[in-house]
């Protein structure tokens, strides 16, 4: 078996990532659709330096799951919980979804709320937190509509083929979560 589901959603599931999958990351990873949007145009990625970081991602205290269609088993993209500060009980979570045409469907959506749903139920989170740039309003209007606020701006921080753009930071708190959905485990996920 490829994947695992962890935690199941309506259309797709989270699963433990795969070494398998190390050649799509790396076809992902030098797509500039997918890394201008997350800040890592510049890096250089080839299927020897992914499978290290897929081998690696389990070690360092992060939870990195591959986004996985319900139906066909397909790997749509990626999401994680970095910085996990168990003290102070907040994290950041990064996403992207990999092909263009999984994109705008709800997915992103549908992910971030089943990894919210870990975040402040299975890992006690109380804080979460995201960076997205200016340039990227279809995330920033996910990110709103799930529930997460903008907090700061740091301005003309990120260079992108001659111009600046800003970066945005949000949050989200549990108790903001928990009032976007009034069933809350109905709706974002079957645990």
């Amino acid at each position: 078996m490829k994947y695992f589901k962890k935690f199941v959603g309506h259309r797709l599931y989270l699963s433990p990532m795969n070494i398998l999958d190390a050649e799509k990351y790396t076809m992902w990873m030098n797509d500039r659709s997918v890394t201008d949007p997350t800040g890592s145009t510049v890096k250089i990625t080839s299927i020897e330096r992914e499978k290290e970081w897929i081998t690696n991602a389990s070690k360092t205290g992060d939870a990195n799951f591959a986004i996985v269609d319900i139906k066909t088993d397909e790997l749509l993209g990626n999401c994680s919980l970095m910085n996990i500060n168990r003290i102070n009980r907040s994290c950041t979570i990064g996403i992207f979804i990999g092909d263009e045409e999984n994109r705008n469907k709800g997915y992103g959506a549908e992910a971030l709320k089943l990894l919210l749903n870990y975040a402040f139920n299975m890992e006690n989170m109380h804080n979460v937190n995201l960076e997205v740039f200016s340039f990227n309003e279809r995330a920033i209007k996910c990110y709103s509509k799930i529930g997460f606020k903008e907090y700061g701006r740091r301005h003309e921080v990120y260079f992108l083929d001659g111009k600046y753009y800003d970066k945005i930071e949000m949050e989200i708190l549990e108790n903001d979560f928990r009032k976007e959905s009034t069933n809350f485990r109905a709706a974002c996920c079957e645990i």
